[in-house]
């Protein structure tokens, strides 16, 4: 993959086979891949950030973990070595940082290297991409890029406006940007947000913290998962790792599979069993209408995962954790109050209001010159847009952990179906 030389005493474009955009999971699978399947392709890959992980390196929040478990979250090719298949963001860093060690992924990656703009070139049929990287702008050119940079923007969370947040005279923090280090214990604590992420933060905050107030426009399903199974690590000791591992990854695969199906063709009695598997885990102070009653069906939206109960749990341990649902009237200097009169004070308030959506990284994309917009363009296997020559792009299954899509587009071919034989239903986010 060397540098090709010099001209008039600048440097020349590095040329390249494939160029990949992102080391998260689809950049280091899809690197995995192209090393052991094609192993004469030049490649390398460009991240922004000082270490691999994506997502798992920049989200840092309190409590942060997986919300799709690890058996098939994980590699395929490198199985989940703990018994748990729920994990912390860590743990997961660990497991992705030990996955790239062992297979010499590290020798193709490029930190520090932001990506600034790519264009294909008809005349040349390859693309040139642009990054910077140490204040400078380097060259590349490859006959393929592949974009592993995920769906949504890294720095711009989803703005919601919330009434009157400008009036409030403690901290704001959005999730995606948490502060390093900062202490929260001893803090009354609101946390805006009924999805994964305030779900996970609110029996992580309700440890240490003062009070800690869960406010919700509308509730979302929130279902207990045991997170410690004796017969997980007993099969994972008993069995060599690569067959534990492909058993596992298949008992998971068709039991989220076979939740989706139950949600979709029974959604009242799935919502029925939903409901009232929530009910006893409440301690009596707290009321499962409306707080745990969602106005849509099971799988309308995904559900939230709440490992060994641990969300429940904090409202019975902690009598200062409590939970309001309903429209925001107003932030007021110290807290917040509700249309119904309500109110919860506060000196932290967490905007767990959701992801900023963004196709291609930011990445100026431009096909002879002329700009591309990912919007309005029709997409080819779930990989690739209408009009782009030799580019593809990595993203997950909604029904599904996001690693099996990637997987899926990383081997160059039809979805599989989570790479085993499944009728037809998940689809790409």
């Amino acid at each position: 993959m060397g540098v090709t030389g010099l001209q008039n005493g600048a440097l020349e474009a590095e040329v390249l086979d494939v160029l990949i955009i992102g080391a998260g999971i689809s950049g280091i699978n899809t690197a995995y891949r192209l090393q052991s399947q094609l192993p004469a392709t030049t490649f390398t890959i460009l991240e922004g950030r000082a270490n691999v992980g994506g997502t798992w390196d920049l989200f840092r929040y309190p409590g942060i973990r997986s919300d799709s478990d690890l058996f098939t979250f994980g590699f395929q090719w490198e199985p989940w070595p703990y018994a748990t298949p729920i994990a912390k963001g860590e743990l997961i860093r660990e497991y992705m940082q030990n996955c790239v060690a062992k297979y010499n992924l590290d020798r193709y990656i490029r930190f520090h290297h932001k990506v600034l703009s790519a264009d294909w070139s008809k005349e040349t049929e390859q693309w040139r991409i642009k990054a910077e990287h140490d204040g400078r702008t380097k060259e590349f050119k490859a006959k393929w890029v592949i974009f592993g940079t995920g769906y949504y923007d890294y720095k711009n969370p989803l703005k919601t406006v919330i009434p009157g947040l400008e009036n409030f005279k403690g901290k704001v923090i959005h999730p995606q940007h948490w502060p390093e280090d900062y202490d929260y214990s001893g803090k009354k604590i609101i946390v805006i947000g009924s999805g994964a992420t305030a779900v996970t933060l609110v029996p992580t905050l309700s440890q240490t913290a003062e009070a800690v107030t869960m406010v919700q426009r509308s509730p979302s399903y929130i279902v207990s998962a045991r997170n410690n199974s004796p017969a997980t690590s007993w099969l994972m000791k008993l069995l060599p790792k690569s067959i534990s591992g492909t058993w596992l990854r298949i008992v998971y695969l068709y039991n989220i599979y076979l939740v989706v199906l139950f949600c979709r063709y029974c959604p009242q009695l799935a919502r029925k069993r939903l409901i009232s598997r929530a009910i006893p885990q409440l301690p009596k102070r707290i009321s499962h209408s409306p707080h745990f009653e969602p106005a849509y069906m099971p799988w309308k939206q995904r559900l939230c995962l709440s490992p060994d109960g641990d969300f429940y749990q904090a409202f019975r341990d902690n009598p200062n954790t409590d939970i309001l649902t309903g429209h925001i009237d107003t932030v007021t200097e110290n807290g917040l109050r509700m249309k119904d009169g309500s109110t919860a004070e506060a000196d932290v308030i967490v905007t767990a209001t959701g992801l900023q959506m963004l196709m291609g990284g930011n990445v100026a994309m431009t096909v002879n010159g002329e700009k591309i917009d990912w919007a309005g363009r029709l997409v080819w296997n779930g990989s690739m847009i209408q009009d782009v020559p030799n580019m593809m792009f990595v993203i997950g299954y909604i029904d599904a952990s996001w690693t099996l899509g990637a997987d899926d587009t990383a081997h160059s071919k039809p979805p599989t179906r989570f790479s085993v034989l499944l009728p037809p239903l998940p689809v790409r986010y």
